[in-house]
């Protein structure tokens, strides 16, 4: 399971959870709508689609799945039910922001290793809880949430994804040579506090490619690795290029 993070842009506070699965689906919707009028759509006699209005703009939609556990709490008192740590969430999709008068919810940040940085605002959450205490209280949550990416100008929206697509794809240390797990001071049960995506980005380039550092050092469990480990870079697979050819 892959550690994310979500930073509230006014407060500054951060919500740690994982991914669960770890995969991100991302959605974008372009500003097209159906000619109308008055409410009405209109029909396109004899063509074979509806006639469209292309208005600019769009929406990007991110979906995630997300998993909170009260096992996996940092700190030394953890919490008896897991709501206490879901709720941040749940508070991120009130309108208690204000923009020009109106109320709207809070702008938040995405954060995913060092590559994904997307600011938005959670427009939809579903919760599902189980392991519950003889008393009812659950310690587990299965929580699924929309993102919906802010307004950005075009110009900048593709330098984001230009840069995010460059710092995965280059490697701050050669192949052969070697990194030391460093220890980001949260430990918590069962975890040694190395946050291995990280790691994985400064070796290869990518927090994706953390199975490929895992695998090449025999490591079956990430999450353990000890701080000060010292750990061998593999070289990086190279990319398949279009077509397929050899």
């Amino acid at each position: 399971m892959e550690r994310v993070a979500f930073l509230i842009d006014t407060t500054g506070e951060r919500v740690d959870c994982l991914l669960n699965p770890e995969t991100v689906q991302v959605t974008r919707l372009a500003g097209v709508r159906r000619r109308g009028a008055a409410g009405t759509p209109l029909t396109g006699t004899g063509l074979a689609d509806d006639p469209l209005v292309f208005t600019g703009g769009g929406r990007t939609e991110l979906l995630l799945d997300l998993l909170f556990d009260t096992d996996f709490a940092e700190g030394q008192v953890r919490p008896g039910d897991v709501r206490e740590l879901t709720r941040p969430i749940w508070l991120l999709a009130e309108n208690s922001a204000v923009e020009h008068g109106w109320v709207r919810p809070p702008l938040v940040r995405l954060v995913w290793g060092k590559t994904w940085n997307v600011p938005g605002v959670i427009v939809s959450a579903a919760e599902r809880f189980d392991a519950f205490t003889a008393a009812g209280s659950p310690r587990r949550s299965w929580l699924r949430l929309k993102l919906v990416r802010v307004a950005e100008d075009a110009d900048r929206a593709r330098e984001g994804f230009a840069e995010e697509l460059a710092a995965a794809q280059t490697p701050a240390v050669a192949p052969g040579t070697a990194v030391v797990a460093a220890g980001d001071g949260s430990e918590a049960a069962g975890t040694s506090g190395v946050r291995f995506d990280l790691l994985a980005h400064d070796a290869l380039g990518s927090p994706l490619r953390w199975r490929l550092l895992a695998e090449h050092n025999r490591i079956t469990d990430p999450l353990t690795v000890p701080a000060g480990t010292v750990l061998a870079v593999p070289p990086v697979p190279a990319t398949p290029t279009a077509g397929g050819g050899s």
